[in-house]
């Protein structure tokens, strides 16, 4: 009885190719791709991933190039693919931390910020707020269930070995991008007709009674009311973008 290897070499092959797609998705899906995140947890994220897949989509890759350029081609093709897929998450979720720092805008705690753990950078509180419970809940309701679908069913969409769909990818950036920033206006709509409302009157009150200091009663007022109105509206507003992040998530899946 003979035992012959010649699968190996398109074996190893078609992993590197799957690897490479969820390696690059690793490092800018939210929550994995995290900058607090350390880059052995990615790495292990993205090789598990890739030995579940690999029975799954092993059979949408093509067979093994002959020459040095196909290979690295292929491979350079899968990284693109995985970074487009992954910053389109990631529009996603900074449509959230504009509407934090909209709100922040609004409710006069623009200037209170802090270090965002997940970016490293400094942020406004509510942006920081929102973005590590809006993680947090895509966990919790399962919604990273969807994404690992959308990863999936990327090899059917996308195959390996395929023409680059630029210009899919560049209209399914600019409707994220658009989406994005519509839901953040609909999200932080309330708190810019509280500031709207609160400003006019205070500048009402001004002129009514100008003995009264309005800057000093404004400003702390402004930020007790605003507080109030985000604990009040906390709950509608991630119910909301939940279903956004559902709902773009949707050309990704076959």
């Amino acid at each position: 009885m003979t035992i012959t290897l010649d699968f190996l070499p398109q074996t190893a092959f078609s992993f590197i190719l799957i690897f490479a797609r969820t390696g690059a998705m690793s490092m800018a899906l939210p929550g994995i791709g995290d900058r607090m995140v350390p880059p052995r947890i990615r790495l292990v994220f993205a090789l598990a991933l890739s030995l579940i897949l690999f029975p799954l989509v092993s059979q949408v890759f093509p067979s093994l190039p002959t020459s040095l350029f196909g290979m690295i081609s292929l491979v350079i093709g899968e990284v693109l693919v995985g970074l487009a897929i992954g910053f389109s998450v990631q529009i996603v979720v900074a449509a959230i931390q504009f509407t934090g720092a909209t709100i922040a805008f609004q409710t006069g705690l623009a200037f209170a910020q802090n270090v965002d753990p997940a970016n490293g950078i400094q942020n406004s509180l509510f942006s920081t707020f929102l973005s590590l419970l809006t993680v947090a809940l895509i966990f919790a309701t399962n919604l990273h269930h969807l994404l690992l679908s959308a990863i999936h069913d990327s090899y059917f969409l996308f195959r390996p070995g395929s023409i680059l769909p630029t210009g899919d990818f560049a209209q399914v950036a600019v409707q994220t991008l658009s989406g994005g920033f519509a839901i953040a206006i609909q999200l932080a709509g309330p708190f810019l007709a509280f500031g709207l409302i609160f400003y006019l009157g205070v500048g009402v009150l001004s002129r009514l009674i100008p003995q009264v200091q309005v800057f000093f009663l404004a400003m702390p007022l402004n930020i007790m009311l605003g507080i109030i109105l985000f604990m009040l509206l906390l709950g509608t507003l991630m119910t909301r973008f939940l279903d956004y992040f559902g709902e773009a998530l949707r050309p990704y899946l076959a």
